[in-house]
């Protein structure tokens, strides 16, 4: 398997991918990830019901998270773009740090292109080295964690960036507005509108529910990821106040299948459905989803509020709650940690 994923035709496609993200923009082709997990279950759950021996395209395997639109690609290719973008100075989005701005397309512009693109292949080759360790964590969403920090190396920023605030957790200085002598803001939180803890966590519990009933009646443990994602579409339209998800659907689903005690191969709503009570399945969507909103907060303060460029608290925090599952499993808690890699 690992050899397949270092052909060189994988690694020109993941380089491609890589420039795509920074020609749309990081966030943009992010979108494209969830429209395309949509898709892809939506195939899988037909096929399914209409015809189990049926043939149909891998669109969630091979596309949505493979070597063009996998987030370790297309995302982080974009993120690092806009990096080495702002360091040389061609962005004017009118943001103290324009490293940040994830929504913006970077166009043709030669260079960048070039970045993202080494970047995508990048991203690509840290998802195969956790799939050759059998990592107990989502390979995708581990990429696009390392595949930030490496950009922090490669073009100079701090990995952390510098506490200017009371402490590593402390926001107080954004909504007291207090900022430098030369107006650069003391900490800046991911989200203006969703960084308290209460209501990140209210929100996660809430998300995580949506997210255990859609494993439930589909069976899917991405299709409500795919949705988190796909409403994405409105943040980068422009839309104010909404919310970043697909880091509590994305546990929650998976961990109502794991409690369920099913392998990717045994997966049905009716298998789903005779191994658990729908309450149960609403329970533990809660529990994962909040874990998942709380641990992506966690990140956003150490990681991304002082720093001066995108480093995903989301995909941080879908590594540290799959990581979560797989442990459970290793210790005997779930049968099966569904589709997380562990040994």
């Amino acid at each position: 398997m690992a050899t397949e994923l270092l052909a060189i035709e994988l690694l020109v496609a993941a380089f491609a991918g890589g420039a795509f993200g920074a020609a749309i923009g990081a966030l943009p082709s992010f979108v494209f990830t969830g429209v395309l997990v949509i898709v892809g279950e939506t195939l899988r759950i037909v096929r399914r019901a209409v015809s189990p021996e049926a043939s149909v395209p891998q669109v969630t395997d091979l596309i949505a998270f493979g070597v063009v639109f996998g987030p370790h690609v297309s995302f982080a290719g974009g993120a690092a773009a806009a990096a080495y973008a702002a360091r040389k100075g061609y962005l004017d989005t009118g943001a103290y740090h324009p490293a940040k701005e994830i929504t913006v397309g970077l166009g043709s512009r030669v260079d960048v292109l070039i970045v993202g693109g080494l970047f995508g292949v990048a991203g690509h080759l840290l998802l195969v080295g956790s799939v050759m360790l059998s990592a107990p964590w989502d390979p995708v969403a581990m990429g696009v964690v390392l595949s930030a920090l490496l950009h922090r190396l490669a073009f100079g920023y701090d990995l952390i960036g510098e506490i200017r605030s009371t402490s590593l957790f402390d926001m107080s200085p954004f909504e007291h507005e207090v900022a430098t002598d030369g107006g650069r803001p003391l900490v800046e939180p991911w989200l203006p509108y969703m960084y308290r803890w209460n209501g990140v966590a209210l929100l996660g519990a809430l998300v995580g529910i949506l997210g255990g009933y859609l494993a439930y009646v589909t069976a899917s443990p991405f299709l409500g990821f795919g949705i988190s994602a796909a409403s994405l579409v409105f943040l980068v339209a422009g839309v104010d106040g909404i919310p970043v998800t697909h880091h509590m659907t994305l546990p929650a689903s998976t961990g109502v299948l794991a409690l369920a005690g099913l392998s990717m191969g045994q997966l049905s709503p009716e298998a789903v459905a005779s191994a658990v009570p729908l309450w149960q399945a609403l329970l533990i969507g809660a529990i994962f989803g909040l874990i998942g909103g709380l641990a992506g907060e966690f990140v956003q303060r150490v990681l991304y509020a002082h720093a001066d460029t995108h480093l995903d608290p989301p995909a941080a925090s879908i590594v540290l709650t799959t990581a979560l599952i797989a442990i459970l499993t290793i210790i005997g808690i779930f049968e099966t940690a569904v589709w997380i890699p562990h040994t």
